[in-house]
């Protein structure tokens, strides 16, 4: 399953922008203040909306008017779509979910939420899941493709006018395309690191299979790796000795009251260090690789500026670290102010982002003919962007 496109109309800074053909790992650069977290901060409202429902996920964000783009008119409402790839009977389909939000008498309402696809070759996607304002249908055989349209089971339902209708039915697998789409917003991971919550020793209680938004779980989830997936741990170690040298194993240690931290041994020496000792960057870049080889990777991963703490020689490899895990399936949306990782990237991978009359464009690198040409020429892209090739964005 793969997010093929995002189109936002009329949230925050985005008027009216679309993030098309988006790869396996999709890298944004923009200057300051053009939108990079308001873009990633987009699945985090989809997810706090689908958990409990639109009012609740709007009272951090302050309100249906703060979401809204400056300068809209309130009647048009705000729109999110998102394009993604999933099998269906056999064949890899592209889906499209569609949500249309407004506020009615000071009050937010879904105005129309839709969950479509094709089911044949030809014709016009159909609509698996369709509710407007609280009622509405959704399909509960869609996989019966021999069976005509009007012949299909039609569930109608009726919801909270501010509840997403894909937050119930998403739960039964016979709704197949809402159940993945459910899914997806449930497991998308972002990645929001802080070196601090990472050090120390820690509780051993329990057994953490993936790492923290912050970080602050790193020592259980290290010793699941290295007490259930060793071969796992040990590919992350080997890794990390060509990363950060001096380094030759990271081991959970348990201690004598029951916590849990972590030891480093330098080579030099005979003694090991525990996390507390260790380098910011040491501990970064053995965060990112327990989080970059998790047996079963987010189905969406979000990292803001890997590069902070790093070694800039570091960056490289670490592009191809997250190249690799977008391709045993989970895809990865970073964004970097760093010329060293964009130099290790290739030309389809990259978008970034400008502000033109206030609000926000996504630009394609693929789709500007003079960053095409001299990347077919061998240059790279972190080069160019220092160079001032990204209209509308200066890195200086």
């Amino acid at each position: 399953m793969r997010i093929e496109s995002i189109r936002l109309k009329n949230y925050k800074s985005f008027r009216n922008a679309t993030m098309a053909d988006m790869p396996d790992l999709c890298v944004i650069v923009g200057a300051n203040g053009t939108g990079k977290s308001t873009l990633f901060g987009v699945f985090g409202f989809l997810k706090d909306c689908l958990l409990h429902n639109v009012s609740r996920a709007l009272q951090p964000r302050g309100g249906f008017k703060e979401l809204l783009s400056r300068g809209a008119d309130p009647s048009e409402g705000i729109e999110i779509e998102i394009k993604f790839r999933m099998e269906i009977a056999g064949i890899e389909r592209l889906v499209t979910y569609g949500l249309h939000l407004g506020e009615e008498r000071g009050r937010p309402v879904v105005l129309h939420e839709v969950l479509r696809y094709k089911r044949g070759r030809y014709g016009s996607p159909f609509h698996f899941l369709d509710f407007r304002k609280g009622a509405g249908y959704a399909i509960s055989n869609e996989e019966d493709f021999n069976r005509p349209d009007e012949d299909l089971d039609r569930e109608e339902q009726k919801v909270s006018p501010d509840t997403l209708a894909i937050s119930g039915l998403g739960q039964f697998e016979r709704f197949k395309a809402a159940n993945a789409f459910r899914q997806l917003i449930e497991n998308w991971h972002v990645s929001d690191f802080h070196i601090n919550q990472a050090r120390g020793s820690k509780d051993a209680v329990g057994v953490d299979e993936h790492l923290s938004e912050t970080g602050d779980n790193l020592q259980l989830v290290a010793r699941n790796l290295y007490e259930n997936h060793r071969d796992i741990f040990n590919d992350l170690l080997e890794s990390m000795r060509r990363r950060v040298p001096g380094v030759s194993s990271v081991t959970p240690k348990l201690t004598e009251d029951g916590r849990l931290l972590l030891q480093f041994q330098d080579g030099a020496f005979k003694d090991p260090f525990i996390d507390r000792y260790v380098s910011d960057g040491t501990i970064k870049m053995f965060a990112y690789l327990v989080l970059l080889h998790d047996p079963r990777p987010h189905p969406l991963l979000c990292v803001e500026e890997p590069e902070n703490q790093l070694y800039p020689k570091l960056l490289g490899e670490l592009a191809e670290e997250f190249r690799e895990y977008a391709h045993r399936g989970g895809q990865v949306l970073v964004s970097t102010h760093s010329p060293d990782f964009l130099n290790s990237l290739e030309l389809d991978e990259v978008f970034w982002l400008r502000k033109r009359d206030g609000y926000s464009e996504i630009m394609r690198a693929k789709d500007d003919p003079q960053v095409s040409a001299y990347m077919a020429a061998g240059d790279q892209m972190g080069y160019l962007w220092k160079q001032g090739f990204f209209t509308g964005v200066d890195p200086q």
